[in-house]
C-alpha cells in the first residue's frame, strides 16, 4: 500500500529514514526474517534493542497510519507504544516471557490499551521456534469473548521469510505475507488480510522497521537472533470492540 504524505511530511519522512539508515548501519545485527502479520507473538524483543516501525494499512484493519516503537527492557520483558494518526490515538502493549528456553516459548501480557479508553486485552501464547519453521498458538481475551491465535512462519533464506496467521472473531482476519531484510536492521513486511466477516474482503498492509541498539543488554556480547522488530506485538490493533 502506498503511504500518502503531503510534500512537507514527505521531506520530513525522508530525512527521518535517512537518519535511521545511518544509525542502524553501525549497530549490531539483531533482526531475522521472522515476521507475523496480525497476531502478537511469544518471542521477546532483545534487551536494549529499540525498533521503530512506520506502518500503513487499510482503515478497516486498524488505524490507517501509525508509528510503533518497541523496546526490550530486560531479557524477558518488553513494552510497545503505537502512535496512530488516522485518527490520533496512542496504544500501549507489554509482554512478559515466562519461558524462553531453546525452541520453546511461553509469554503473557496485554495489547490494545488505548488513550481513548480501550481496555487492555490480555493474552497467553506459546511457540515452537525451530531453525526454519516457527509455530505459534494462543488465546487473547477481548471484550465479551476469548479469541484464538494461530501463526506460522518459514524462513527461506537469511533475507526472506514467509508468514501466515489467524485471529478468530469478527473484525479479524486470516493473513499471508512476507518479511524482507534489506540489511540486518532494516526490514519490510507487506501482507494481505482476508477478513473473517462476510462479505469477504481483502485488505493491504505494510510496515517498514528499523532496529537500533539503545543500551547494552546482558546478552549483547553474544546476542541471540531477534524477531523482526515490532512483530512480537501485533502490527495493528483490532478495531475497538472486536
Amino acid at each position: 500500500m502506498p503511504i500518502q504524505l503531503s510534500l512537507a511530511a514527505s521531506k520530513s519522512f525522508k530525512q527521518a529514514v535517512l537518519t535511521l539508515v545511518a544509525v542502524t548501519s553501525v549497530v549490531p545485527a539483531f533482526a531475522t526474517t521472522k515476521g507475523f502479520n496480525q497476531i502478537v507473538t511469544p518471542d521477546i524483543q532483545p534487551e536494549g534493542v529499540l525498533s521503530i516501525s512506520f506502518q500503513e494499512q487499510h482503515p478497516q484493519i486498524g488505524n490507517k497510519t501509525q508509528i510503533q516503537t518497541e523496546l526490550g527492557v530486560t531479557r524477558n520483558f518488553e513494552v510497545a507504544v503505537f502512535q496512530g494518526f488516522s485518527p490520533p490515538t496512542q496504544i500501549l502493549g507489554a509482554e512478559l516471557g515466562l519461558l524462553q528456553h531453546g525452541p520453546y516459548l511461553l509469554s503473557t501480557g496485554f495489547v490494545n490499551a488505548t488513550s481513548h479508553g480501550g481496555k487492555a486485552q490480555p493474552f497467553l501464547e506459546g511457540g515452537y521456534y525451530a531453525k526454519k519453521d516457527k509455530f505459534v498458538i494462543g488465546a487473547i481475551r477481548v471484550p465479551g469473548q476469548t479469541q484464538a491465535l494461530l501463526g506460522y512462519a518459514h524462513t527461506l533464506n537469511p533475507k526472506l521469510a514467509l508468514s501466515a496467521d489467524y485471529q478468530s472473531g469478527g473484525g479479524n482476519s486470516k493473513t499471508v505475507g512476507f518479511t524482507y531484510n534489506f540489511t540486518p536492521n532494516i526490514s519490510l513486511n507487506p501482507a494481505l488480510y482476508f477478513t473473517n466477516d462476510k462479505p469477504r474482503h481483502v485488505y493491504g498492509y505494510a510496515v517498514l522497521t528499523f532496529n537500533i541498539q539503545v543500551f547494552k543488554g546482558h546478552n549483547n556480547g553474544n546476542p541471540e537472533p531477534a524477531s523482526q522488530p515490532g512483530t512480537s506485538q501485533p502490527n495493528q490493533p483490532p478495531q475497538p470492540g472486536h
